[in-house]
């Protein structure tokens, strides 16, 4: 999270944390009771000038609605600003729901700049249907790009000419499953990353690009939806082949960039239109992809190692800067 937030230029740091469990077979109340659990025990650790939580795997805005109340119980007054992606009537900022889909959205259409690619011709496989890949592959069916193949958790469906995006998801929505689509063929998961496409957009989970099935990958640009999909050994099989990756630390950077919106708007209380929003972050993501491509051309490096180099290089000169306090 620090370089992601380094990256993109967000003055925030970085760190993780959750609870395990299976929230699927939880009710609503264990749910709330749980977070709020939670919340009350890290209390002396987040807050609005220290750490600022925001929703990740199987968190919504629910989920942020309780903990933002849980601190303000404890404060005493109301705190919006503690925590990010609550619901929009809460101090949420418009356009954070889909802002992680939006951002992948930017970089796809960036990389397909580079490499002199028309949306109306490049095939995209998105794996992944949720609030990051169902999202990004409405997105990009709304940009023009062909969605040749999504999937969800259990399996996906390809068609080479095209998938009708929204129709597909409404379907997924209704069934909860790919099951008996009509309009496309059926495949594996594991197939569904090595489909014929010009952009494969991993937006699952992680390690499903792994040393065993890189060579396999027909995709021109990889575009890392979901954190840590590609393992280190499929790094170089990617590099061998030529395959433009756009890493997870800058390619689903759209969510924290928004989440750092919220918090603004909250501490100033005034709060921006959507188009604002979104035209904000796409400034933020396209000098964020310029950037990283100028250091992977001037330093000869893969994209990944030049994402990390220009993270670190930013964290690196405002620590030099501040020195050390002795």
């Amino acid at each position: 999270m620090a370089w992601k937030c380094a990256i993109v230029d967000v003055p925030f740091g970085g760190a993780k944390g959750g609870v395990a469990c299976d929230p699927l077979h939880l009710s609503e109340g264990e749910l709330e009771r749980i977070t709020r659990r939670y919340t009350a025990e890290i209390l002396d650790y987040i807050g609005p000038e220290r750490d600022v939580p925001a929703p990740d795997m199987n968190t919504n805005e629910q989920t942020m609605a309780w903990i933002m109340d849980t601190y303000s119980m404890h404060a005493r007054h109301t705190v919006n600003a503690v925590v990010t992606g609550k619901p929009i009537d809460l101090g949420g900022s418009r356009g954070r729901r889909e802002a992680t889909g939006r951002g992948l959205l930017i970089v796809v259409t960036e990389a397909a700049k580079r490499f002199k690619m028309k949306p109306s011709e490049t095939r995209v496989v998105v794996q992944g249907s949720g609030n990051v890949g169902g999202i990004a592959a409405l997105l990009l069916h709304e940009a023009g790009f062909r969605v040749v193949g999504i999937s969800d958790i259990h399996s996906g469906i390809y068609n080479p000419a095209g998938l009708d995006t929204p129709a597909a998801l409404k379907y997924l929505q209704t069934t909860r499953s790919f099951d008996g689509y009509g309009e496309a063929e059926r495949v594996s998961n594991s197939e569904l990353l090595e489909l014929d496409c010009d952009v494969l957009l991993p937006a699952a989970t992680e390690n499903q690009i792994t040393s065993t099935n890189a060579e396999r990958l027909k995709c021109k640009v990889l575009a890392e939806g979901a954190n840590g999909p590609t393992t280190a050994a499929a790094d170089e099989i990617l590099y061998q082949k030529g395959i433009f990756v756009i890493p997870d630390i800058l390619a689903n950077a759209g969510g924290v960039t928004v989440s750092y919106f919220e918090w603004v708007q909250d501490r100033m209380g005034y709060f921006w239109r959507e188009d604002v929003v979104n035209e904000r972050l796409r400034d933020t993501m396209v000098a964020s992809f310029n950037d990283l491509c100028r250091y992977a051309d001037a330093h000869s490096v893969d994209t990944r190692t030049a994402a990390y180099m220009l993270a670190i290089d930013r964290v690196a000169y405002d620590t030099r800067m501040r020195g050390i306090y002795a």
